[in-house]
């Protein structure tokens, strides 16, 4: 990642930190860039591929045991169409990945997910760089994406259960004046443990939803899937 001042992973210096909580405004040592959003998605089509079996036995056990074949081949589609996003800047980039989710994954994720990226598209038009302030923007405008698409509650075994603990993590991360690095790191732990954390509930939302108590027990794979995506970003802001 290219930042400014000290490299990425460095201690912020509080002195020339300038926030603006009204406005949600912050200016830290260390701004996501385009190619820091190509990184990031590149990264995404990599893990999703690694994990593809993975995420498809967890879904073998509560959906249509499809969801990481689906998100697979998403992003292979995604993947695709990188030489044409070269030219585009953020919010275009992310609107071509919502915009190709939407038209190319199978079941519920493809609308939920690229719903989200197109909300997460609007919170970056007219940027050509993100603040730590935008990108925790950013993972509110995914949420309510997903939110407003699929009508789901956090306690319902959706992907809503990694990407609101997330969300409040990273909340909490940039009102105490944490680094980009910092805020997106725990905004992924939250949500890991958010993915874990849907093994005990009742499914009451999707498909899994038909299988009322057998439902319990098993991981949610679209709460797992959001955890990867949320990783991959963190370790972009880290530099990695």
């Amino acid at each position: 990642m290219k930042c400014r001042g000290d490299p990425c992973g460095r201690p912020v210096n509080y002195d020339k930190l300038v926030v603006n909580y009204n406005n949600l405004v912050m200016e830290d040592d260390a701004l996501v860039t385009n190619e820091d959003i190509m990184h990031w998605l590149q990264r995404t089509a990599d893990v999703l591929r690694e994990n593809r079996t993975y995420l498809t036995e967890l879904d073998a056990a509560i959906g249509d045991a499809d969801h990481g074949i689906n998100m697979d081949r998403g992003f292979s589609a995604i993947r695709d169409k990188f030489p044409t996003m070269e030219a585009m800047d953020i919010s275009a980039r992310l609107k071509t990945v919502g915009s190709t989710l939407v038209s190319t994954v199978g079941g519920a994720a493809g609308p939920l997910y690229g719903t989200a990226y197109l909300r997460a598209a609007g919170v970056a038009a007219g940027k050509q760089e993100l603040t730590s302030a935008d990108v925790v923007a950013m993972l509110e405008a995914f949420l309510g994406g997903i939110v407003a698409r699929g009508k789901a509650q956090p306690g319902e075994k959706t992907m809503v259960d990694a990407l609101t603990p997330a969300l409040n993590a990273a909340k909490q991360a940039l009102d105490e004046g944490a680094s980009l690095a910092q805020i997106t790191d725990r905004a992924a732990t939250a949500a890991e443990e958010g993915a874990k954390d849907t093994i005990p509930l009742l499914a009451t939302k999707g498909r899994a939803s038909y299988l009322g108590e057998r439902s319990i027990g098993h991981q949610d794979p679209g709460a797992t899937s959001s955890s990867l995506i949320l990783r991959c970003l963190a370790e972009t802001c880290a530099g990695n």
